[in-house]
């Protein structure tokens, strides 16, 4: 039977993140996960790598920081996957937000952004707000440009894999865990491929299986608590009409939430929602589609309607955000991600919430309780500096 340091269970962006640093470090590591790489949540995202301008109005000024941090690390270690994208706020006589507030926040932005060149912004003249092609026009006051990033997700995850497997993680598909037997040492996990029963010992168990968190504990003996969850789902538009010349992003005229409106492969990509769902498994609604689109029909009044629209959708993708119970909208929630052992399961870490921006900073609290638990093993590379697709 195989033994190693870690078995790292779902390859979204968090465990790939996680197996690479952990390989880098030196230490024996398996990735497995029952679909394929990036299958799930981090395949559905907004494709954005961006500090959150908007986790600023509920405080979370140490996450944009460190996601503003994120990104300047991934613009450098990931050129041909991460670019720069200019993001768009227009200000309304009737927005929620006035002038003075974006102004405020975009320049707290740009201050927690520096040394970042990208954290400078700028209220456009009027001459500058027509290339937005149908936008409403009446009522606008101000129009804001600042700056964020955007990135394929999938293929991002998979270049964080590429990275930890080049480093001797060894990462395996469509594994389906079926036991996981908690003991002094670690753990013995029992899980199946292509119809074969196989088994691994771990001296640590990683729990990156994101809206699955909680399903994968149910199959741990002796059985171990967990947190309170609520899954709130994500979902966008793909419309067959022409790519916006950068992100817009909107004020949702339904609730307080914002929209944004994407260029995404030469079409316009609309999203995200708050919806919350009683299974993991995510599935676009109706409410969605009429949600999504009526704000675009806000925002676009020339586009013919919501049934108009309809016919203009190219597909659609939905994602699952693993939140922590409580009252109150899913907007106002914190995203910091949270990493969770029992003390009577020192050998299992289990991994609720996260950010596709922040997987670096991460896999790096991550490794620093697997240091804690296992010790350190000698380092074989740097992940600071090691280039990524």
């Amino acid at each position: 039977m195989k033994a190693l340091d870690l078995l790292i269970i779902g390859a979204g962006i968090n465990g790939a993140g996680i197996a690479q640093r952990a390989a880098a470090a030196g230490y024996s590591v398996m990735l497995l996960d029952k679909s394929s790489i990036a299958a799930g949540t981090s395949s559905q995202s907004s494709k954005l790598i961006h500090g959150g301008l908007r986790y600023l109005e509920t405080g979370q000024i140490p996450l944009v920081y460190e996601a503003l941090k994120a990104r300047r690390e991934l613009l450098q270690l990931a050129p041909k996957l991460v670019h720069p994208v200019k993001f768009y706020i227009p200000v309304y006589r009737d927005s929620r937000r006035s002038a003075l507030t974006i102004r405020a926040g975009l320049s707290l932005y740009g201050m927690l952004s520096q040394p970042d060149p990208l954290g400078r912004f700028q209220s456009l003249p009027t001459s500058a707000w027509t290339q937005f092609p149908g936008l409403r026009l009446a009522g606008m006051t101000h129009l804001f440009q600042y700056w964020d990033a955007q990135t394929d997700d999938k293929r991002l995850t998979e270049a964080v894999v590429a990275s930890a497997e080049a480093l001797g993680a060894e990462v395996l598909q469509d594994c389906n865990c079926v036991a996981i037997n908690h003991d002094a040492k670690g753990c013995l996990v029992q899980y199946q491929q292509h119809g074969v029963m196989q088994e691994v010992y771990c001296h640590m168990l990683i729990n990156t299986s994101g809206a699955w968190v909680n399903e994968l504990l149910s199959r741990v003996q002796p059985a171990v608590a967990a947190p309170a969850i609520e899954w709130v789902q994500g979902s966008h538009l793909l419309l067959d009409l022409p790519a916006p010349p950068g992100v817009l992003y909107l004020e949702s005229c339904f609730d307080e939430r914002v929209v944004f409106v994407m260029p995404w492969q030469g079409k316009t990509l609309l999203g995200t929602t708050e919806t919350h769902r009683d299974t993991p498994e995510p599935q676009l609604t109706k409410e969605e589609t009429y949600y999504l689109l009526g704000i675009y029909c806000h925002y676009f009044p020339l586009a013919g309607g919501i049934s108009a629209l309809e016919n203009n959708i190219l597909g659609s993708f939905s994602g699952m955000r693993v939140l922590p119970s409580g009252s109150g909208s899913a907007f106002a929630r914190t995203r910091e991600v949270q990493l969770l052992s029992q003390t009577s399961h020192p050998h299992i870490l289990s991994l609720y919430g996260g950010k596709l921006t922040t997987f670096r900073s991460t896999a790096k609290q991550a490794l620093t309780l697997v240091e804690q638990q296992l010790g350190g093993r000698r380092v074989i590379a740097d992940v600071d500096n090691l280039l990524l697709g």
